[in-house]
């Protein structure tokens, strides 16, 4: 039974690392180069019919800003003015044509912190999660009359604990990635609103929400390599406690780390809008 409950906590730490390694992938790999580009491919398709239709919003917002900012066509006529308005109008144009290189370009130097990150870190090594040893012979030594069935009982839970929290982090960062595909396909539409003073806020939420996005997986990241710190780093077992209580010492203080971390994946977006406002 103590093998039984051995197996159980075994099986949880493995699907952790299982989980743990596919958000690390997720992590490090570019949108371009994810399912091959089959996904990227339909974005840029998307993203430029957009373009078109950006276009023609771009005419109208831009229309529409001449006629809230400028009072008449006489004031419109003044070269100050005029000059202010047409570079609005040049620099919106500029942003809709060259808007996919710029979100491409703004990724890769994100993904390039992150690279640095876990070169510092060295959690690529870390993803794997072992047993302490002293816990792992008080499992071999417990029988049925030693309460192997509660212990089972710990282990079978945390098990589930453990599958449950692992799918909502994962889910979370295919969430932030899936994010950045919308972002971009529908890029023309927001940054079209540039070419009007009265709608460029729109335009400006829209980048400033986009590198909110990107910024996410460097937070994700940083709660990673805090959290293998924390499960590599366990408390040593008192070996002269009953097994119960040294089986549910390790198992709480793991569980609790794990929800610490989805705490922080979870709240990546929160932690990015109050650390810069994004």
């Amino acid at each position: 039974m103590g093998l039984a409950a051995w197996y159980e906590l075994y099986q949880g730490l493995e699907y952790l690392g299982d989980m743990l390694a596919e958000m690390w992938a997720l992590l490090t790999t570019s949108p371009q180069a994810f399912k091959d580009g089959a996904i990227w491919g339909i974005i840029t398709s998307i993203n430029g019919v957009l373009g078109a239709i950006g276009t023609a919003l771009l005419v109208l917002f831009f229309t529409v800003g001449v006629i809230k900012t400028c009072g008449s066509f006489a004031e419109l006529k003044k070269p100050e003015t005029a000059v202010k308005v047409f570079i609005r109008f040049i620099i919106a144009k500029w942003l809709i044509d060259n808007c996919l290189s710029i979100l491409v370009n703004f990724v890769t130097i994100v993904q390039s912190i992150i690279t640095s990150v876990t070169s510092a870190s060295s959690i690529g090594t870390a993803l794997e999660f072992a047993i302490p040893s002293d816990v792992q012979t008080t499992f071999e030594g417990i029988g049925i009359l030693d309460g192997a069935i509660p212990v089972w009982a710990v282990c079978f839970i945390s098990h589930l604990a453990m599958i449950v929290i692992s799918i909502v982090l994962l889910l979370t960062v295919y969430g932030r990635f899936f994010r950045i595909y919308m972002y971009t396909a529908i890029a023309p539409i927001p940054l079209s609103t540039m070419a009007g003073q009265p709608t460029e806020n729109i335009a400006r939420s829209f980048l400033k929400s986009y590198a909110g996005v990107c910024l996410q997986g460097v937070v994700i990241v940083l709660a990673c390599v805090i959290f293998t710190a924390f499960a590599g780093s366990m408390p040593e077992m008192d070996t002269s406690a009953e097994p119960l209580e040294m089986v549910w010492k390790y198992v709480s203080g793991l569980i609790f780390n794990m929800l610490i971390l989805l705490g922080l994946v979870k709240g990546s977006d929160r932690i990015i809008h109050d650390m810069m406002g994004l």
